[in-house]
């Protein structure tokens, strides 16, 4: 019997019992996320909308089992009518924003007001925003040392797989993905043992192998030539320009493959130069013995630096997520306002 009732659990059942409640008890509104991982990011962003009279409560789908992911968050609700005003689904927006409305999926992310998601690819590429990267280094190693412009580092790579980017989503909405699949273009844009000395050197063979691809798309798909310009533009009247495409390509990709082999060296020689200092500057051995220790006890790893990574809400996108949830609130009752019609 149990089961029965939650298989029923929707939006209504939950507004119905908003409406049980005392008068003065916080209005409750279910968001679904995809993973375990989705839960802190989802709440630091919610944090912002809660009031007195309202408060997200942030779950998984799975009722019945730990499945998780896209698919269950919108399908195993929004198929069974379940979203609504007090049940909502908070997921990556993956490449379904920029699909528009040529898979189901796609229709689903861009016109339901009851599905929040990302605008970037995923929360990884919110986690790597350049700004912030600094700041994540410094909490790594507690070193301050600027040793990169990560604004700068970032805004060259995004210019040079911008190409191939826009090549990939007119795969995409073309049905020609199997033929450059997100997994191929991952492969093209993934750095590798970053020169920290010399980061433009990644850079260049970045641009080589964008380059060489390039010319092998143009001519596998030269009827790509009439609508590659106009694709082009549509994707910068959506805010993907040349300049922030990182944000919008996979994140386990940009986080893995991209950010980390460039700030993993970086925190090591930040470590090294910290150790160092603390080497020179120790009165005896027993003080460097215990500075060391506690230096090291109190350094972090980069990844997990970046995983709890909160500041992206200055990123220009994270206002499109704003104005959606706001949206979303405009259409919730206001207080003391019935749901159904006298």
């Amino acid at each position: 019997m149990s089961k029965r009732l939650t298989q029923n659990l929707n939006s209504a059942y939950i507004e119905a019992a908003n409406h049980l409640r005392p008068s003065t008890a916080k209005r409750r509104i279910v968001a679904y996320v995809e993973s375990f991982d989705d839960v802190a990011f989802w709440r630091s962003v919610l944090d912002e909308f809660e009031t007195p009279e309202l408060y997200f409560e942030v779950q998984l789908p799975g009722r019945d089992s730990l499945m998780k992911g896209k698919r269950q968050a919108l399908m195993n609700i929004f198929s069974a009518s379940q979203f609504g005003d007090s049940m909502i689904a908070c997921v990556d927006a993956d490449y379904d924003y920029l699909l528009r409305d040529t898979t189901e999926t796609s229709r689903l992310i861009n016109h339901s007001p009851y599905v929040i998601h990302t605008y970037v690819y995923a929360i990884e590429n919110f986690q790597c925003y350049a700004p912030s990267l600094h700041r994540a280094v410094v909490t790594a190693t507690l070193n301050d040392r600027p040793m990169l412009n990560y604004e700068e580092f970032f805004r060259e790579y995004s210019q040079a797989i911008w190409p191939l980017f826009v090549w990939n989503i007119w795969c995409y909405r073309h049905d020609k993905y199997k033929n450059f699949t997100m997994m191929d273009f991952c492969g093209f844009v993934s750095l590798h043992n970053v020169n920290i000395a010399h980061p433009e050197i990644a850079l260049t063979q970045l641009r080589r192998r964008v380059n060489q691809k390039m010319a092998w798309m143009q001519h596998r798909y030269p009827e790509a030539k009439k609508d590659y310009g106009s694709l082009k533009q549509e994707l910068k009247d959506m805010g993907i320009t040349p300049d922030t495409t990182y944000l919008f390509i996979q994140g386990h990709t940009l986080f893995e493959n991209v950010v980390l082999p460039l700030l993993e060296p970086i925190c090591a020689q930040l470590r090294k130069e910290r150790e160092r200092e603390i080497k020179a500057l120790a009165v005896h051995a027993k003080q460097r013995q215990c500075e060391l220790s506690s230096y090291q006890h109190s350094v972090l790893a980069i990844d997990l630096v970046l995983k709890k990574n909160t500041a992206f809400r200055t990123a220009p996108q994270m206002e499109w997520v704003r104005n959606k949830i706001s949206a979303l609130l405009a259409l919730q009752p206001k207080a003391n306002e019935p749901t159904y019609e006298q």
